[in-house]
């Protein structure tokens, strides 16, 4: 079935068209255009809406949940699929009725409530752009990603609430709005409702005001038929060097991924309910909502998955008979680590499948969850990416699962392991390559003239293949291995976070002289290191370590914010001018350093013999 998926693409791609029954004003004149990577085109001529599918269910099941929003205040909301489909009619014609037109950006510094669904599915609807950000994110990181896209309208929030704290964000709103002169309209969605947010130079408007519109039933609404590379939504990369990547997502390519993964990997049906732990900024959350085109419904929560403890999620999974639970092994660890036992203090009778991702999974985990939740979950590992904004690797129910391995290849895309020779090898770690296009493949990077920061970031090192960035293995069987990213972007939690983004801080600080942060996985599990050099006359105090972590976590977020601050002597480079982020941290990892670096490609090699003896010193291995 794979091989023919991915050989007989035409075919196959077509078959996910007809037997899903896409809702199109006009048929496509034809499935791909050709192998070129990048410029293949998909589905060309075709006009449809992507929102359109995510709501066609609503005349089927009009009163069941749809929605099951929690939030850390112990907050249950409810939105049925008819008061989603009014709501999203009533913000899309108020958006309408602003003059967003298709093609403008509608941006969004919202938490994770039913709200933020409607705003990105009015957008959708109407052929508007839509981007996101959570709240907890500091104005600049903000800025640096919304700027790019010259958005035209943003929904902004006054606050939110994280480990039990309540998080004022009016300041930010209010630099992150003076920092993107393109808007017309700021629209609040309040979080303490006595906070009242005002802007010079923009219209202001609050939620109430654009939710009471007046719109056209389900059956005389007008989704915007959009041509099949019409912009659905820009995701953004962690910005690992420079600004972060806005990478853009069609219509058609993303509705065809959609309809196939969240019915091929999450089997997902109209009884299905899927929980999946996000933020807003993370793709995941994107991907979760885009489950309803099965007609599934799903659930969010907005706060720290570990508050009050570690047993938070189950509580949730309980509360709303959740059938497939999502979650970042490295919540796993810790709800490990605490003893929790789902299977023993909750009902989890409803679920039936549980998806880890975000982070490589291993036996452990998987042993934790048959042995502590229930011995007859379907327990599976995926990989894919902010650039896919969907799964590549992943759940196979047609074959057993193996502890720690990913089923097998999902249909449709060609993944492969390459070597250095771009040679596709099996049981060798080498680098996890897509051989061939896929409809859900990005229409390029917003502002990128030429494609050429495109080009650069996955196709520059084999020709006419995309390099997605990660460690890979496909053993005999077919069962795939992530080890980690090959790059420097750390992750936390599942989140994926720019060393670049904590740099940009850390050179604001007069103290700090140089800086270097890894995430090494240590047999305690993974750890966020922050490497310094200080300037004369400073000290690594604690008074220092207390403002480092809180310059980190007010200008980006708690995430942003290391596990331990360590002086060193110095930092590594290359003779280009680039940290030796990767090379450090596979030392920390155990790797033998004559595998991680080469001394004629460094700046100064002795350096590295400081992390050698503190690798050593702490007896740091991979788990």
């Amino acid at each position: 079935m794979w091989d023919w998926s991915v050989t007989d693409v035409d075919a196959f791609w077509a078959s996910i068209w007809d037997y899903f029954a896409v809702d199109a004003v006009q048929k496509y004149n034809t499935i791909l255009s050709g192998p070129e990577m990048p410029g293949a085109i998909w589905f060309e001529g075709a006009r449809l809406n992507f929102c359109q599918h995510l709501l066609r269910h609503e005349s089927v099941n009009p009163d069941r949940v749809v929605i099951h929003a929690f939030s850390e205040s112990g907050v249950h909301r409810e939105v049925t699929w008819t008061q989603l489909g009014e709501s999203v009619r009533r913000m899309a014609t108020a958006l309408r009725n602003l003059g967003i037109v298709p093609g403008d950006r509608i941006v969004s510094y919202l938490p994770n409530i039913p709200e933020t669904a409607i705003a990105m599915m009015a957008a959708t609807a109407i052929g508007a752009v839509w981007a996101s950000a959570a709240p907890e994110f500091g104005s600049k990181t903000v800025i640096d990603r919304f700027a790019q896209l010259d958005p035209k309208l943003i929904f902004v929030t006054d606050g939110y609430t994280f480990a039990g704290a309540d998080k004022d964000r009016s300041d930010q709103v209010a630099q992150i709005v003076e920092g993107l002169p393109s808007l017309d309209h700021v629209v609040h969605v309040p979080y303490n409702q006595e906070v009242r947010l005002t802007f010079s130079g923009v219209s202001a408007h609050t939620w109430r005001d654009l939710i009471d519109t007046n719109a056209p039933t389900r059956e005389r609404f007008e989704f915007e038929q959009v041509a099949h590379d019409h912009p659905l939504w820009v995701l953004f990369s962690s910005g690992t060097t420079g600004l972060p990547k806005a990478i853009i997502h069609s219509h058609a390519g993303m509705l065809l991924e959609q309809l196939r993964a969240q019915h091929f990997c999450a089997e997902l049906t109209p009884d299905s309910t899927i929980f999946f732990y996000t933020t807003t900024s993370w793709m995941v959350w994107n991907s979760l909502y885009s489950a309803l085109v099965t007609g599934a419904s799903v659930v969010i929560y907005d706060g720290n998955p570990l508050y009050p403890d570690s047993s938070k999620l189950w509580r949730i999974t309980e509360a709303s008979r959740a059938t497939v639970l999502g979650l970042s092994p490295s919540l796993v660890v810790k709800m490990d680590q605490d003893g929790v036992q789902p299977g023993r203090d909750f009902d989890v009778s409803a679920l039936e499948m549980v998806i880890l991702g975000g982070a490589p999974s291993t036996p452990q985990t998987f042993a934790w969850f048959y042995n502590h939740v229930k011995p007859d979950l379907w327990v599976t590992s995926q990989s894919g990416g902010t650039e896919i904004c969907s799964a590549i690797t992943g759940a196979v129910s047609l074959l057993p699962v193996h502890a720690g391995e990913m089923q097998g290849r999902v249909l449709g895309i060609h993944v492969e392991a390459w070597n250095e020779r771009g040679e596709s090898v099996r049981n060798e770690v080498a680098e996890l390559v897509i051989c061939a296009p896929f409809p859900s493949m990005p229409l390029g990077f917003w502002n990128d003239p030429g494609d050429q920061r495109y080009f650069e970031s996955y196709f520059e090192d084999f020709p006419n293949a995309w390099r997605q960035g990660d460690l890979f293995m496909i053993n005999d069987r077919g069962g795939c291995y992530i080890f980690g990213r090959s790059d420097a972007t750390l992750n936390r939690h599942g989140i994926r976070i720019g060393t670049s983004e904590i740099y940009r801080t850390l050179e604001q600080m007069p103290e700090i002289d140089d800086a270097m942060v890894v995430a090494p996985t240590l047999q305690d599990g993974p750890q966020m290191l922050l490497f310094v050099t200080l300037r004369a006359n400073a000290a690594l105090t604690s008074a220092m370590d207390e403002m480092i972590c809180r310059r980190l976590r007010e200008d980006n977020s708690p995430r942003h914010v290391p596990d331990r601050i360590i002086k060193v002597p110095s930092i590594p480079y290359t003779i280009t001018g680039k940290r030796l982020e990767v090379p450090v941290r596979r030392i920390l990892e155990g790797t033998p350093v004559d595998q991680v670096a080469n001394p004629d490609l460094m700046r100064d090699p002795g350096t590295l013999n400081w992390y050698l003896e503190y690798a050593d010193h702490m007896r740091l291995g991979i788990r």
